[in-house]
């Protein structure tokens, strides 16, 4: 095996014995294979969609099986057994619509006919003709790092689409992002070597991207109502308990319904945070608060939590000591770990009323969140008024994933050591390592403010561009430095929005991506001024003067 797409891989090179996420050879291998088959059903697809013609099971199938490989999603190699399977289906499919529709088929790509061998050692080598340390060999680095990234961007924003397709807001009708989709894969298909060409196609990504996360933001808003400022318990409470974990708002809702009035306490964990501050899901009493942290820490957190657990989509780590009482529903699997289909949560909830949960009320103790597009821009008047007069000096955009690598304590010191006369925005669960502290306000506005998940990455762009608007100035004038987090492939798409953008002086960290090649980074440094973070020291100095 070989991966290198998340930020935590084995010296910041490769991962090829095991996954540090856990994934095995098998597991890793099966992706692999998804991933190239589903590219070759994008190369007829993509010919189909030349002829007017798009398929609702074919959309869904591309952006399911991209956001499958994502780190940390599906470990169950049965049922990656089962998606490849689909996927050789839905190739033929896609072949068929093309024929049907008059398309001129040549040239057909090795991944429009690939055919799996019979058995997983047959299947490892295959993959291992597709790996990247191959493909270096025959292309060249550069190539294939650009390759990769557009890959791994593509990765990320079908996790997006996935979510606003689950509450129906990206639909049949929604052309421009089911034919990047299609288009895009169609390319990798082709194995190209343009750079050129590779470097067009990444920051087209960006730019269908930020189309992708306006979706997401308008089926979360448009389903839950705008995020308000609200405070949230984070000390749990005495009662039967259900921990629900991952990113998916439709999840929590079906979950909140059906256990209400069962006497079950329910509380968000990791990137769930946020959905306590929608007024459609805010409303359900039981929902009583967040537990925990940051996904990594999440082995020791579900070890002590006295109930239940549901995982709604990726971050899932082996559950070790505690897999008869957690739940995967959606696009995530773990082998071993029952799987909730269909939203009847039913065996989640036996699971809670069988659980010991909380025996004592703990300590009150509460964090403000909620501070999304709409409310910040609710308060533009005072915020530009405050700006005017000089008592708010800075911006810092401090966001994006945790993880449990050496050197994430940075943004804790970062935001720890900013001036008073600064505002932090945060998004995304790299927040934990700074979200409880007190940070104080500014007449009245919070110094803190909580955006959101890393799915409301809209929300920070949005209030960037009203922000440049309200000033006259281009964003890249404005008092707001990025102090940007990365472990996996929706910070990459992130990452090319902003290119795309034209936003600059980006820092990143803790490292910077492994499949970024010297020269490939020096092109982002010169045309976006790109650079690694340092010590939280020497950055506010660097920023502020």
């Amino acid at each position: 095996m070989f991966c290198y797409q998340c930020e935590q891989t084995v010296d910041c090179s490769g991962c090829t014995k095991i996954g540090v996420c856990g994934k095995k050879e098998t597991t890793s291998t099966l992706q692999d294979l998804i991933i190239h088959v589903i590219k070759g059903t994008a190369f007829y697809y993509d010919l189909a969609i030349s002829k007017g013609r798009y398929c609702s099971k074919l959309n869904k199938n591309i952006i399911d099986a991209l956001f499958t490989t994502v780190t940390n999603v599906n470990f169950d190699d049965e049922r990656l057994k089962e998606i490849l399977s689909e996927a050789l289906v839905k190739r033929a499919r896609a072949k068929e619509l093309a024929i049907e529709f008059g398309a001129e088929i040549k040239n057909e790509p090795e991944c429009a006919t690939f055919i799996p061998a019979y058995d997983m050692d047959g299947m490892v080598k295959q993959a291992e003709e597709l790996s990247v340390p191959s493909r270096n060999k025959s292309l060249g680095e550069d190539v294939v790092c650009l390759q990769e990234l557009l890959m791994f961007g593509l990765k990320g924003m079908a996790s997006y689409a996935h979510h606003a397709m689950v509450l129906g807001q990206i639909s049949d009708k929604t052309d421009e992002i089911y034919k990047y989709f299609a288009e895009a894969l169609a390319f990798l298909a082709t194995n190209p070597t343009d750079t050129n060409e590779l470097l067009s196609f990444n920051l087209k990504c960006g730019e269908i991207n930020l189309k992708v996360m306006e979706a997401l933001d308008g089926a979360n808003t448009g389903t839950y109502g705008h995020p308000e400022p609200t405070q949230v318990r984070v000390t749990p409470i005495k009662g039967k308990s259900i921990l629900v974990s991952g990113h998916d708002l439709k999840d929590l809702e079906e979950l909140l319904k059906q256990t209400e009035g069962k006497g079950i306490n329910v509380y968000t964990h990791g990137e769930m945070l946020p959905c306590l501050a929608y007024p459609e899901l805010k409303k359900y009493k039981h929902l009583v608060g967040n537990y925990g942290g940051a996904w990594q820490d999440q082995r020791k957190e579900f070890s002590k939590f006295p109930g239940a657990i549901l995982m709604t989509t990726n971050c899932i780590q082996n559950p070790k000591g505690y897999a008869n009482r957690i739940f995967t529903c959606g696009l995530v699997a773990w082998n071993g770990v029952e799987h909730i289909a269909d939203r009847d949560f039913t065996p989640v909830i036996n699971s809670a009323l069988e659980a010991e949960g909380f025996l004592v009320d703990e300590p009150e103790k509460l964090i403000t969140i909620g501070f999304a597009h709409n409310a910040v821009l609710g308060s533009a008047e005072k915020v530009i008024e405050l700006v005017k007069a000089e008592k708010i000096k800075h911006f810092f955009l401090v966001g994006g994933c945790d993880g449990s690598k050496p050197g994430r304590n940075y943004y804790a010191e970062f935001a720890k050591a900013v001036p008073d006369d600064t505002v932090i925005m945060t998004l995304a669960c790299g927040k934990y390592r700074f979200n409880k502290f007190d940070f104080g306000d500014i007449e009245g506005l919070p110094r803190l403010l909580d955006i959101g998940q890393c799915n409301d990455a809209y929300s920070a762009i949005k209030i960037a561009v009203a922000l440049s608007e309200a000033f006259g100035v281009g964003v890249n004038e404005l008092p707001l430095s990025m102090i940007l987090s990365w472990y996996e492939q929706k910070a990459v798409c992130i990452l090319l929005t902003l290119l795309h953008l034209g936003i600059k002086n980006v820092r990143l960290g803790p490292s910077l991506p492994a499949f970024i090649t010297p020269n490939v980074l020096d092109i982002l440094v010169e045309n976006y001024n790109i650079m690694p973070i340092t010590t939280a020291e020497e950055d506010i100095k660097a920023i502020l003067g």
